[in-house]
C-alpha cells in the first residue's frame, strides 16, 4: 500500500511540475476548458433561477377559488377547514366587500362601482400550492370544483403548461450544450497529453526497455488531465459567480418593479464540488485517450 501511494504521489508531483513549467500554455488551456463548462453550467444556473422566480412571484401559479353568490359563513367555514387540512401550500380568502374596494381603486372603476345596484362580485379564496406542476395544478383545481358552494374555480393552465415547456427545452439546450462542451473538454485535453507525450517520447520508449508498466506510464498524464479539468471546472464556477454578482443589481432592480423581492442564486458548494469532479474527470478521460493512442501506435 506504501509503495502504490508513492507511486501515485511521484505522479501527482510530476503532473504539478508540468503544469508549472509552461505556465502560459497551462493557462490558456485552463480558460479554454473553463469557458467550455461555463456556458452549459450558466445555461443551468439561468434555467433554476427562473423556475425560482415564477415559484416566488406572487399571482403566477396560484388557483382561485370563488364561492357561490348565496355561500354564506358555515360554507365559507367549511372550505377554510378543507384547505387548512389539505396543506397544500399557502391562501389567503378575499371577501366580495374586499374585492370591490380593490375594483373601485382601479382607475376609471369609481363611477362604475358607484352605479351598481349592489356588490356582484362573490367571497373567494387565492391559493398557490406548494406543488406548482401543471398536472398538479390541475388535478387541485378539479378537487376545489368538487367542493360545496363552489361556483368557479380560475387556472391559466394554458400558461403554465407553456412555460413548463419551455422550462423542458430550456434544460435539454442546456444537456445538449454540455454534452458538445464535454466532448470539446476532452479534445482540448488530449491535444494537450498529446503535445506532453511527443515532448518525452524517448524518455517513454526507454521507459518501456527497461520494464515500465502501461500503468505506470500513463498515470503522470492522468493527473495532468485531471488537474487541468479540475482547475477548468473550479475557474468555470468563479466564471459563473462573477457574472452573478454582475447581473444581480439589475435583476433586484426588475423585480421590485414587479413588486417581488427575487435574487439571484448561484452554484452552490456542492454544485461546484461537482463541477470540479465533471471536469476532472473529463480531464482523466481525454488523457486517457491519448496516452492510450500512443502506447498502441509504440507496441
Amino acid at each position: 500500500m506504501n509503495a502504490w501511494l508513492a507511486q501515485h504521489l511521484a505522479a501527482l508531483r510530476d503532473a504539478l511540475r508540468r503544469l508549472a513549467a509552461s505556465p502560459l500554455n497551462s493557462a490558456l488551456s485552463l480558460l479554454v476548458i473553463g469557458i467550455a463548462l461555463t456556458l452549459p453550467t450558466a445555461g443551468w444556473v439561468v434555467i433554476e433561477n427562473l423556475h425560482e422566480a415564477t415559484r416566488s412571484a406572487s399571482g403566477i401559479q396560484q388557483i382561485s377559488v370563488f364561492m357561490a353568490a348565496d355561500a354564506g359563513k358555515r360554507d365559507i367555514g367549511e372550505v377554510e377547514s378543507r384547505l387548512r387540512g389539505a396543506k397544500i401550500g399557502t391562501w389567503r380568502f378575499v371577501s366580495r366587500d374586499e374585492a370591490l374596494k380593490r375594483m373601485q381603486s382601479l382607475e376609471g372603476m369609481t363611477e362604475v362601482v358607484a352605479s351598481l345596484p349592489r356588490n356582484p362580485l362573490p367571497d373567494a379564496f387565492v391559493v398557490e400550492p406548494a406543488d406548482a406542476r401543471p398536472e398538479s395544478l390541475e388535478v387541485l383545481a378539479q378537487t376545489f370544483s368538487g367542493w360545496p358552494k363552489v361556483a368557479h374555480v380560475q387556472l391559466d393552465s394554458a400558461w403554465v403548461k407553456r412555460f413548463d415547456a419551455l422550462l423542458r427545452i430550456g434544460k435539454r439546450v442546456v444537456a445538449l450544450l454540455a454534452l458538445l462542451f464535454a466532448g470539446a473538454l476532452v479534445a482540448v485535453t488530449f491535444n494537450t497529453i498529446r503535445l506532453q507525450i511527443l515532448a518525452q517520447a524517448a524518455e517513454i520508449e526507454v521507459s518501456k526497455l527497461i520494464g515500465a508498466t502501461d500503468a505506470f506510464i500513463r498515470r503522470p498524464f492522468q493527473y495532468y488531465g485531471a488537474l487541468q479539468g479540475a482547475l477548468g471546472g473550479l475557474l468555470a464556477a468563479v466564471l459563473v459567480a462573477a457574472g452573478g454578482y454582475f447581473l444581480a443589481a439589475p435583476v433586484a432592480e426588475l423585480a421590485a418593479l414587479y413588486g417581488g423581492n427575487f435574487a439571484l442564486r448561484g452554484l452552490s458548494p456542492g454544485d461546484t464540488a461537482v463541477l470540479t469532479a465533471a471536469g476532472a474527470a473529463l480531464g482523466w478521460l481525454g488523457a486517457q485517450i491519448s496516452v492510450s493512442i500512443h502506447l498502441h501506435q509504440i507496441g
